[in-house]
């Protein structure tokens, strides 16, 4: 079963949820956004039903700019995720919600295994100025 195991282990990675979190109390003007693209590869037939677990699990997450899920049009069974945070701390700090872990459990078995994986630091663009602007000056 490792590929289960890594399976839940990047699905934490990728996932963020609704859930409230204390964050750092760093001053958010002297650190980085954070951003990472990855790609998941999805059991056949079963990358709506993952994108939706995905998608379902982002709404209101503290210091998340962006979170993207996206079909990859040259694979059926292949999810590209872009996120963007205001921070690496609050993309850490997501990684321990219970409702993330219960998406684990919800998709962990329809991911057949991931592909590429890129961390990035995001400066702007459409969307994200003002919501990083806006996050980093409180």
């Amino acid at each position: 079963m490792p590929v289960l195991r890594r399976s839940a282990l990047v699905l934490i990675s990728t996932l963020s949820a609704t859930d409230s979190f204390a964050l750092q109390d760093k001053p958010k003007e002297s650190q980085a956004m954070h951003g990472l693209i990855g790609k998941m590869k999805c059991v056949p037939g079963q990358r709506e039903f993952l994108a939706k677990i995905l998608i379902d699990g982002v709404a209101g997450m503290p210091g998340c700019l962006s979170y993207i899920v996206a079909n990859d049009p040259t694979d059926n069974d292949a999810l590209w995720i872009t996120e963007a945070w205001t921070d690496q701390a609050c993309h850490k700090a997501s990684l321990s919600l219970p409702s993330v872990q219960a998406a684990i459990v919800k998709g962990g078995p329809l991911i057949a295994g991931f592909g590429e994986r890129h961390e990035t630091q995001p400066l702007g663009g459409h969307g994200l100025v003002a919501s990083a602007n806006a996050a980093h000056n409180t």
